[in-house]
């Protein structure tokens, strides 16, 4: 033992604690720690002692170790806790009230054993071992090793603080001696493999954690600051906070930790990160002394007005109502509650039951600055009490019973041992004293436990130990005074389904007084129609706002990503919703259509009357020298090209794209015809006049019928070859336009619609050589020449169309397909049929065969 003890810091640690090598013996078998008298602490005997510790001071008294004497006991320093002793003598109060019941543990008289920790994990160890050990002075190497090894308590209260509980449970968890605490919140405890005997009325701060990030979350604040205790409690309580707020999306601008016994240095530059961030809302997970020590130090320069969230150790602490900076605080609380009898109970404490412990003692001189042993110790005057103190008059957290909250957790952590040792040695009403019994049946029990107190708590634990996670939302309200005080504005429960623990019942008061939710966010959020993009080198909650690409949107706020709108969609001016694409034809109400639309009708109409002319005219000689039969077959083919650009018009359909090629290859195929037939005919007369020439036989009126229709027959198989294997169909153009739908004809095969197109220029340019061939024949009314400048428009106009078919777009392709139809129809019409009706209309002197045959000289035009 002696050669364990010699290695630091374990050992130096059992030194301060109070531990004594020399006084045990080597056989480790009969060996037992041996421990100084107890500390002052609050103690009466009973049938069983239950254990308690809190932490009532801060600090304890250090002295040096110089390993050449017995170090001397730690003693507790600094301001009492007032708070704290009124957790201590709630646990006295409860186990009187247990005493009295004849329903709970009759006949059997609880005793208590309190102790001050001090906050300090030497002394949480010292006294761990204690209450493990017993108070004997004396070291009895008689005793066998099971005789000895019952513990001095068969539970114990306590702590305060998770640091101190944590090195306690250690130790006690040892020996199965079970541990209730009051107010120890650090998620670690609820490991049951590090700390197996240890429970809590108090939920863990992994509870509490997940609370306090869906309720940042909840009031949209994204970029915070974070201060913590440098302790288990707060590192812990912290960890579980930013895991959890990560998950919520939350950033962090800063997290700075402090613990009181740090240096001053320390503190200050905690006081100074806070000071200069631009969060405006700040999570501080901090044990009630270090956040005094940090407020403190922040009102010699108070920052910019902050709002300040807080983990339930010091929220609800009324000591925290002075600093007004704090004003608008929001955190969780533990459910306050009444005790009945409390109040009373503490009032009748008096400087004779005070003098009975030097805690009391030490509450009494310091609450009335006068000495209760006729020298003041604590009171700072040398003023003896004389009697005339009241204690009702007082004003201080001691006799504060009005939100009983964590006095509320010491009586559910003693009325729960209490039920476990009624368990074990009481059958109904009746109990037996003389039934000894292990701590570790305690535990055992202790896992088992389900009732609910006189106030109307239910109690039980989990399999960690922990109980039902159930919070108040606390704000500090400014009163009409000006003062600060604690209101009740929502609660979080964990046993409701996930999305329901927490909820707000009234309105929240914000810092200053204000009533509208302050706003902390690294960038604003974007709106819908916009992404989020995250700034370089910066956290997720510093981004730009990125316009949606084209095509593109986001209906909601802080969107990360654009979607795509489906092909038929297409964003509205604000990039947040798709709308249906406009759809677009060249439709009969369109201004280019009705004008297409006249100059198609006209056509035909011209056409109509120029063969209206010519039959009135029928036996005149120009139109008996132009083959009258062939004209006005070649007329009623130009009456259907002009009529056939109207089956482009309007809303495509299945019937109406197979109409359109086919009528209008077909019908131009019947016009080139006649022309070619006019153009043979022409050529042939020239040749038939040569001597011995029979070739006119071949051309007569039924080789010209025959040849137009052998040429019309031809477009008509290629269309049905078309319409057979691949026919145009309607079709929703979406690649042309983005924002837009253009309705149209899909050629189906391409290759029939251009072998259709091909075939009509194939005998337009055969015309146009021909034509061009017989254009210098010597008649004064040579039709040649105007067959040849006709066919020159003719394939002019198509080989202009193909491009612009190609490039045009929208509903501007059916129109450039019009125009072709009508500009090479009326070059047909009017290069062929307009001088023949000049000359008929007024030149009549000029249509006579003389005329015709050259023997009358001709006259420019």
């Amino acid at each position: 033992m002696q050669f364990i003890l010699s290695f630091l810091p374990f050992g130096s640690l059992l030194l301060m604690a109070g531990f004594r090598p020399a006084a045990c013996k080597l056989n480790p078998v009969s060996c037992r720690l041996w421990t100084e008298p107890q500390q002052p602490g609050i103690f009466m005997n009973g049938d069983f002692v239950i254990g308690g510790v809190f932490s009532i001071h801060l600090y304890t008294r250090s002295d040096q170790i110089t390993y050449t004497s017995l170090p001397p006991q730690p003693q507790c320093s600094g301001s009492m806790d007032f708070r704290e002793l009124r957790f201590a003598r709630a646990m006295e109060f409860t186990i009187h009230e247990i005493n009295n019941r004849t329903d709970l543990l009759p006949g059997i008289m609880l005793g208590f054993e309190i102790h001050d920790s001090c906050s300090t994990v030497p002394m949480a160890i010292k006294l761990g071992f204690q209450f493990a050990n017993g108070k004997d002075t004396v070291f009895n190497d008689s005793e066998l090793c099971v005789e000895s090894a019952a513990a001095a308590v068969p539970a114990v209260i306590g702590d305060s603080s998770s640091t101190p509980s944590i090195s306690m449970a250690r130790i006690l968890g040892l020996f199965r001696i079970p541990q209730v605490s009051p107010y120890a919140t650090c998620a670690c405890l609820s490991d049951k493999r590090q700390y197996p005997a240890f429970f809590r009325t108090i939920p863990s701060d992994h509870h509490q954690a997940a609370a306090l990030a869906r309720m940042v979350k909840y009031f949209g604040w994204t970029w915070i600051g974070a201060v913590r205790s440098d302790s288990d409690y707060g590192n812990n309580g912290m960890a579980s906070f930013l895991k959890a707020a990560q998950e919520e999306g939350i950033c962090v601008e800063y997290s700075e930790a402090y613990y009181r016994t740090q240096p001053r240095s320390k503190l200050e530059r905690v006081a100074n990160v806070i000071r200069r961030s631009t969060a405006r809302v700040v999570v501080a997970f901090l044990a009630s002394g270090d956040m005094r020590f940090l407020l403190e130090e922040l009102a010699r320069d108070p920052p910019p007005p902050l709002q300040w969230i807080g983990s339930e150790t010091w929220i609800t602490d009324p000591e925290f109502l002075k600093f007004n900076m704090c004003s608008g605080a929001v955190g969780f609380g533990i459910p306050q509650s009444v005790i009945p009898g409390l109040r009373e109970f503490l009032l009748e404490l008096t400087p004779a039951q005070a003098l009975k412990s030097p805690l009391l003692t030490e509450f009494w001189e310091r609450s009335f600055s006068c000495s209760l042993k006729g020298q003041s110790d604590f009171s700072g005057s040398a003023r003896e009490c004389d009697g005339s103190e009241d204690i009702s008059a007082l004003k201080n957290p001691y006799l504060d019973t009005s939100q009983l909250r964590i006095t509320n957790m010491v009586y559910k952590a003693t009325y729960a041992i209490a039920h476990a040792i009624h368990s074990i040695i009481c059958k109904d009403t009746q109990c037996d004293k003389t039934i000894k019994f292990a701590p570790w049946q305690i535990l055992n029990q202790l896992k088992k436990v389900n009732f609910t107190t006189k106030n109307g708590y239910r109690v039980t634990f989990d399999s960690n130990g922990d109980p039902v996670a159930v919070y108040e939302l606390i704000n500090w309200q400014i009163k009409k005074d000006g003062g600060l005080n604690f209101v009740t504005v929502g609660n979080y429960d964990s046993s409701k389904p996930r999305g329901q623990e927490f909820s707000i019942s009234r309105p929240v008061n914000w810092v200053g007084g204000q009533t509208e939710v302050p706003v902390s966010v690294c960038s604003e959020s974007c709106p819908p129609g916009t992404r989020k993009a995250v700034q370089k080198g910066k956290p997720i909650c510093c981004y730009d706002c990125i316009p949606c690409a084209e095509g593109e949107i986001s209906n909601s706020t802080d969107s990360l990503d654009c979607v795509q709108c489906l092909p038929e969609f297409w964003p509205n001016a604000k990039r947040d919703s798709c709308l249906l694409k406009p759809v677009e034809f060249l439709s009969w109400d369109d201004t280019l259509s009705i004008i297409l639309t006249v100059f198609s009708v006209t056509g035909a109409f011209m056409a109509v009357c120029v063969a209206g002319v010519f039959y009135k005219h029928r036996t005149s000689p120009i139109v008996r020298a132009n083959n009258s039969e062939l004209s006005f077959l070649l007329l009623f083919a130009l009456a259907l090209c002009f009529l056939c650009s109207l089956t482009f018009i309007g809303e495509p359909s299945g019937w109406s794209c197979m109409l359109r090629h086919t009528a209008f290859g077909i019908t131009f195929v019947l016009c080139i015809s006649c022309v070619l037939g006019k153009t043979i005919v022409v050529l042939m007369a020239f040749r038939a006049t040569l001597p011995g020439s029979n070739v006119m036989k071949w051309f007569g009126p039924p080789q010209q019928r025959l040849s137009v229709l052998a040429f019309t027959l031809i477009q008509v198989i290629i269309c049905i070859l078309w319409l057979t294997i691949s026919p145009p169909f309607p079709l929703k153009n979406l690649k042309h336009y983005k924002e837009r739908i253009i309705l149209e004809c899909g050629l189906g095969s391409a290759i029939g619609f251009w072998t259709v197109l091909g075939y009509i220029g194939l005998l337009a340019l055969f015309c146009f050589v021909l034509a061009f061939l017989a254009r210098k024949l010597p008649d004064n009314f040579n039709e040649a020449k105007f067959i040849t400048f006709s066919m020159l428009i003719f394939c002019a106009v198509w080989i202009t169309f193909i491009p612009a078919y190609v490039s045009s777009p929208g509903k501007f392709t059916v129109a450039v397909e019009i125009f072709a139809i009508l500009a090479s129809s009326f070059g047909l019409i009017f290069c062929i049929f307009a001088p023949k009706c000049f000359i008929i209309m007024f030149r009549p002197e000029q249509n006579t065969k003389k005329h015709l045959m050259g023997k009358v000289p001709s006259k420019a035009l």
